[in-house]
């Protein structure tokens, strides 16, 4: 995998957060129709009502800063130039790293990095592209033709990696002292990292041959399922579905489940074996890449300590007592004998929210951004009023949300679906939060902003914090606070909680698919019941239609392991909030300097001047004791 594929495969196809991960983002009322996308920013009439009253008809991201189109003239002649440059390199170098002095390596890693921010530059324009219509042939044929240039390209240069790895320890430190390259010196040691994975270099350039037809490619089929696939008799999408959950009338969230249901299970045999398929491919290229375990490797991507991420899921699993009183406390509040799993994102308020107008999200975002920080309100406006958003719900568009890095000459781009709830706003929030540190870490070069996934979480979680806090000041009356008290509470549950017991479906999942072989949906559904349940205790009531749920979640299969990262985030962001509120300014100092650094440190180097002891259990048990804290302002 070359840095690009690294970059694209754990970003790109895997920030996206739909419904039921972290932060909801939750679509248009059921009752309404849906419009219809005939083209990059086109929307006929059919959905326009909502769009218009919310203001977010016309919200769609300008790609014309990318390219202007699939068959833009720059774009071919950036395809051919990517081919152009990787041959020169691997022409002129191969087999030669080991021998070049540092000026002539500096040179190397300058020229590999802008073949490899040329790659991106149009990776990165497919996705988007693809995303708000993943029913469009022209879409997926250039997505697919740039997966194809990008594996071409990684076979090219992978010498480097091989060389750089084969060198022995005193000449790579050698290197690594190098003043000439001191700018590239952490990147250079990420890649050392997975020299004891590596494979021979004719097996590493057939990888990369065979790279846009694995992964890659299931990944893209479970993306065109999802954005096609209709639910209930009106034919209603994923996004519209899983909002009627957090309806107050209980049989619309009943119905909602059991449209849910039934979707995923007329398409069961195709996502069963979707998931086998990966699973299995993980159990191969886990063996011959020689990981001790199912999560190393994205421990390692991670750049954490096995010890560190299991520290924070043993802290976590000890308190689901927290999720056990929670869920108790709600069920005597909305008055049920039971609680079942349609039930959990209730409304506590029997009164529906009035719709949030993007402008006003706008406002209230910016505005809490600019209020911590003047710099990061103003890069959080830039997105807003230069097209670097997709807002509306429109056919075709794939659910949930994401914040896509970029290259550093061009600025990131976010995808929601807003519907004007309260958690929508949140929802933007979120992902600006990745964006302004995007953003930032643009400054680093391409190879140092790219962010281990558990520090990007946190940029983005700490920015819903902040815009949380802001939205609380807005309500006045007593029950309303509570409500959303309640909101975020179930929020963090989302992404500390049920990502750990996500984290535990991946782990029972790929231990018995290596010992077993083939799972069958039934083995897949029990397990997702035994560790879902283990969270909820005997506070929630889960149904057999529940049982099935695992199926439409992309993280499971796009990035492996990854789900522990929003926890990570989460339980980080409680500390980092607790020492601005005692150190005021010179934190946002800190912080800035955090987001600036992207990838270019380490995630225990860049949390060195907060003091901060990742593998300590009191420190994420500090995290428990805030979330306890606010379950106590509820009584």
């Amino acid at each position: 995998m070359n840095r690009v594929q690294q970059r694209w495969g754990l970003l790109l196809l895997n920030w996206p957060e739909p419904p039921e991960l972290g932060v909801p983002s939750v679509a248009m009322n059921g009752n309404d129709p849906r419009g219809k996308r005939t083209g990059e920013g086109d929307i006929l009439t059919m959905g326009q009502v909502n769009a218009e009253t919310l203001g977010t008809k016309d919200i769609v991201w300008k790609l014309g800063d990318l390219y202007s189109g699939t068959d833009d003239p720059a774009a071919a002649i950036d395809i051919e130039q990517c081919r152009e440059k990787a041959e020169g390199l691997s022409q002129q170098y191969s087999q030669k790293v080991a021998e070049l002095n540092d000026d002539q390596m500096l040179l190397l890693v300058t020229q590999l990095e802008a073949v490899d921010t040329l790659v991106a530059k149009l990776a990165t324009f497919a996705y988007l592209y693809f995303s708000t219509q993943t029913g469009s042939g022209e879409a997926s044929a250039f997505l697919q033709r740039v997966e194809e240039l990008a594996a071409e390209v990684g076979r090219l240069t992978v010498f480097f990696r091989l060389e750089i790895n084969d060198l022995t320890e005193g000449e790579a430190n050698r290197l690594l002292a190098a003043p000439a390259l001191t700018p590239y010196k952490h990147y250079l040691q990420s890649l050392r990292r997975f020299a004891p994975h590596q494979l021979s270099g004719k097996e590493e350039e057939l990888l990369q041959d065979f790279a846009p037809v694995g992964r890659n490619a299931w990944n893209v089929l479970f993306d065109k399922l999802m954005g096609q696939l209709r639910f209930g008799e009106s034919g209603r999408t994923e996004e519209e579905v899983l909002s009627d959950l957090y309806h107050s009338e209980r049989q619309v969230r009943k119905q909602a489940a059991q449209e849910m249901t039934d979707a995923l299970g007329s398409n069961m045999h195709l996502l069963s074996h979707i998931f086998n398929t990966l699973a299995s491919e993980k159990m191969i290229s886990d063996r011959v890449r020689r990981y001790d375990s199912w999560s190393s490797a994205i421990n390692l991507s991670n750049e954490l300590e096995a010890q560190t991420v299991d520290t924070l899921i043993n802290a976590v699993t000890g308190r689901y007592d927290l999720v056990h009183r929670y869920y108790q406390y709600k069920k005597e509040l909305l008055g049920y004998d039971e609680l079942f799993d349609y039930d959990r994102y209730a409304p506590v308020l029997s009164d529906t929210e009035d719709p949030i107008p993007w402008e006003h999200c706008r406002q209230i975002v910016v505005d809490a951004f600019s209020g911590f920080s003047p710099r990061m309100g103003d890069i959080a406006d830039r997105f807003f009023t230069n097209q670097w958003i997709h807002a509306p719900i429109i056919e075709g568009k794939r659910g949930g949300a994401y914040a896509h890095p970029c290259v550093p000459e061009v600025h990131p781009y976010v995808m929601v679906n807003y519907a004007g709830t309260m958690r929508d706003v949140s929802t933007v929030a979120h992902e600006l939060g990745h964006g302004v540190h995007q953003f930032l870490a643009a400054e680093k070069g391409f190879y140092n902003s790219d962010t281990p996934l558990v520090l990007a979480e946190t940029a983005s979680v700490f920015a819903e914090f902040i815009v949380f806090n802001a939205q609380l000041n807005l309500l006045k009356d007593k029950n309303q606070r509570r409500g959303f008290l309640c909101q975020k509470i179930e929020s963090i549950f989302a992404t500390v909680f049920r990502q750990v017991a996500m984290n535990r479906f991946e782990h029972h999942m790929h231990i018995k698919r290596r010992e077993k072989g083939e799972l069958a949906e039934e083995e897949f559904n029990s397990i997702w019941l035994d560790t879902q349940q283990a969270m909820f205790g005997d506070s929630v009531t889960l149904t057999t239609n529940y049982a099935s749920w695992w199926s439409y979640i992309p993280h499971f299969l796009s990035t492996p392991g990854y789900v522990y990262s929003y926890a990570f985030g989460e339980l980080l962001v409680l500390a980092l909030y607790s020492l601005y509120q005692q150190e005021g300014s010179a934190f946002v100092d800190k912080y800035q300097t955090l987001l600036k650094a992207g990838g270019s440190k380490s995630p225990y180097e860049l949390l060195e001047p907060f003091e901060i002891d990742l593998n300590a259990a009191s420190f994420w048990e500090g995290g428990l004791d805030t979330i306890e804290s606010l379950l106590n302002r509820l009584d």
